[in-house]
């Protein structure tokens, strides 16, 4: 089976540098998997990226050495399991709140005996091989995020559910949660004293920690402070500062 990039890292220690699409097309995937990430994520929750756009994005980030990854609308199942069908080989899922909403997480991308994840991978056996069925379980991701007040309140239940690989701070809804600016980069004393908080007891419990960040020096800074992963902004924003710059230096 292919390897999945992402566990190899961070076997070794390393930090994952991630990207992120939200514009719906397979070129702006390709060309964001070829420019140098350990991941690539298509958003289907907040991006305007549905399920029949999102199959040829994968199609085209497998262009690359990028292991392919999804973050789903919501704690759903069905779209669980049909982006892991699709060969995305770690699923980011929002508004992880309970022990019991890890572990349904956790479930849906894997098979029996594990988990509950119906057998059908349409295109990820053509993706990961044949030996797919034997070792998907071993291979793909569950990441959970945390951004809630009840997120917070039920951490340790969280972060003791077997299977659950990493969280996923997503700092504008968790300074939503504690009635601050919902914001990347976050440096309000009132969020990152939380953000500090879950990196700290994921640690305590061996579960990987991610975070999404705006900037590349914010990113680098959470990768000095132990976060296992961090997300450059995402598509449409970059195209745009990028844009912004060049218009401004042509003025």
């Amino acid at each position: 089976m292919r390897a999945n990039n992402v566990r190899r890292m961070w076997r070794k220690g390393e930090g994952v540098v991630n990207g992120w699409c939200g514009i719906p097309n397979s070129f702006s995937a390709e060309v964001m998997a070829h420019q140098g990430f350990d991941s690539v994520t298509v958003d289907l929750q907040h991006g305007i990226v549905h399920y029949d756009t999102a199959v040829p994005m994968l199609q085209a980030i497998s262009t690359t050495n990028a292991t392919p990854m999804a973050r789903v609308p919501w704690l759903e199942e069905g779209i669980i399991m049909k982006m892991l069908d699709a060969g995305c080989y770690g699923i980011i899922c929002p508004m992880i709140n309970n022990k019991e909403d890890a572990e349904r997480l956790v479930a849906a991308c894997r098979y029996p005996p594990k988990g509950q994840r119906s057998f059908g991978p349409a295109r990820a056996s053509m993706y990961a091989g044949d030996d797919y069925a034997a070792k998907a379980n071993a291979t793909v991701l569950a990441i959970g995020m945390i951004e809630t007040e009840d997120g917070l309140a039920n951490l340790d239940d969280i972060l003791s559910v077997p299977g659950l690989d990493a969280v996923y701070v997503g700092p504008s809804d968790l300074g939503l949660a504690l009635g601050k600016i919902p914001k990347l980069d976050q440096t309000d004393p009132v969020v990152v004293k939380q953000i500090k908080r879950i990196l700290r007891q994921a640690k305590k419990k061996g579960v990987n920690a991610g975070i999404h960040c705006a900037s590349s020096e914010y990113a680098k800074k959470m990768l000095k402070s132990g976060f296992d992963l961090v997300t450059l902004s995402v598509d449409y924003r970059i195209l745009g500062a990028a844009a912004a710059e060049m218009v401004k230096n042509a003025r």
